[in-house]
């Protein structure tokens, strides 16, 4: 994560204080949905609480409702992966990142990262799952299960997410390069994994 404290001898002009500002932006973005992810969490549980209780108590189920807590899964992951790139709480190969003694070669490991592996897949994914969820909503598709559900909402949410991660994506390399001049601090907090 990054402090957006500004640096006071960096003359930087407005330029940059528009990318810091859009950058500010996406998190914000990033961080609401975040809420929305928890708070799917916490919706998937009890559907799935009450869909049990409802089987074993009145012999009564629906295929919806196990359908509507893998849609909240896709929502939880697809909303919530933004969030975790701004926290600096993404899967990473720590067996070199952790290693490294200088923040600068961090923050250089992090921009290259961003540019050639985060934003290019980020698009290709973007360009072959909206083609996917268009199919779904021209047809109007929906499960083959009985009582399931419409399927393009859990579709769409595969393009939307994979936007959304891109534009964390682009905030995060915003930041890393304003870091990399002085223009705002960079603090690197992440919990290591257990070696």
């Amino acid at each position: 994560m990054l402090g957006l404290g500004h640096c006071p001898k960096a003359p930087w002009g407005e330029g940059v204080k528009v990318l810091l500002s859009l950058s500010r932006g996406i998190d914000w973005i990033s961080t609401q949905l975040a809420v929305v992810a928890n708070w799917l969490v916490l919706l998937a549980a009890v559907i799935s609480a009450g869909n049990a209780a409802s089987r074993y108590v009145f012999s009564e189920s629906s295929n919806g409702w196990l359908e509507i807590q893998w849609y909240m899964f896709a929502g939880m992951v697809m909303l919530g992966a933004p969030y975790a790139l701004k926290m600096n709480e993404h899967v990473r190969v720590d067996l070199f990142y952790g290693m490294l003694a200088s923040e600068r070669t961090q923050i250089w490991i992090d921009i290259i990262g961003g540019i050639l592996f985060l934003l290019p897949i980020c698009v290709i994914l973007t360009y072959f799952t909206w083609p996917w969820f268009v199919e779904s909503w021209t047809i109007n598709e929906a499960s083959s299960n009985a009582g399931g559900l419409i399927r393009w909402p859990v579709k769409l949410l595969l393009p939307v997410g994979f936007v959304l991660m891109a534009l964390q994506g682009v905030s995060e390399i915003i930041k890393r390069i304003a870091a990399l001049e002085h223009v705002i601090d960079v603090e690197f907090k992440y919990e290591k994994p257990l070696q």
